[in-house]
């Protein structure tokens, strides 16, 4: 599963990075909230891990941030402040939980996993179109090159490959993708969508994805 780890602190942002990687977790890590937001805007994480306290942006302005654009992946705060009202703060903002330092690392892993539980065992291993193949066991998009994927990026892209030159509505998308997330909205699948073009491109595929915001999209072979 891919994590986004925003934590201004080197050490322990080297420390829980070591960590969570040792879990098998694909983690990319940032110092300021500003590399968050730009790293969130380009690709999709399955969780998120969000100091507080960090330069240029926050953990909160971060957040909201991210629930103002329809993203509905889990967040956990992290911050020193133990205070009710800070995290009365964070979870208002849309936080999913919250970690006050210090912390144990187990307790940390175990929050974790309770975000982000999700389905892990898919009817078909590999699904194939054109010059792409979907791993489902490693989460993984293959053609020239190959690039890890979000569950909800898997998810979305299993859809579309099963239904491939046909069209599936937004609604159809949000009804079997984003089911148990009843936050998401047509911008969730639109940002998705322009998640997968853009890995479509980063392997060198030929499959295309066209549609407008709001309405069907096709997963088809370029002509």
């Amino acid at each position: 599963m891919k994590l986004l780890l925003a934590e201004d602190t080197k050490d322990l942002n080297h420390a829980l990075t070591v960590v969570l990687t040792h879990e098998n977790y694909d983690v990319d890590s940032v110092f300021d909230g500003q590399e968050a937001l730009d790293h969130i805007a380009k690709d999709s994480y399955d969780a998120m891990i969000l100091d507080i306290m960090m330069p240029k942006k926050d953990g909160i302005e971060v957040l909201k941030e991210v629930r103002k654009n329809n993203i509905v992946t889990p967040v956990l705060l992290l911050t020193a402040k133990a205070e009710v009202d800070d995290r009365v703060t964070g979870l208002d903002a849309g936080a999913d939980d919250y970690l006050p330092k210090p912390f144990a690392m187990k307790e940390l892993l175990a929050r974790i996993r309770a975000m982000v539980r999700r389905r892990t065992s898919y009817n078909e291993q590999t699904l194939n179109y054109g010059d792409i193949s979907l791993n489902a066991e490693v989460l993984e998009l293959d053609c020239k090159n190959s690039v890890r994927l979000s569950i909800k990026e898997f998810e979305l892209l299993q859809q579309l490959i099963l239904h491939a030159e046909h069209p599936l509505s937004t609604e159809y998308l949000l009804s079997h993708v984003w089911a148990a997330e009843p936050d998401a909205q047509e911008d969730t699948v639109w940002l998705y969508i322009s998640y997968l073009k853009r890995k479509l491109q980063a392997v060198l595929s030929d499959i295309q994805i066209s549609g407008e915001k709001g309405g069907s999209f096709v997963l088809a072979k370029s002509v």
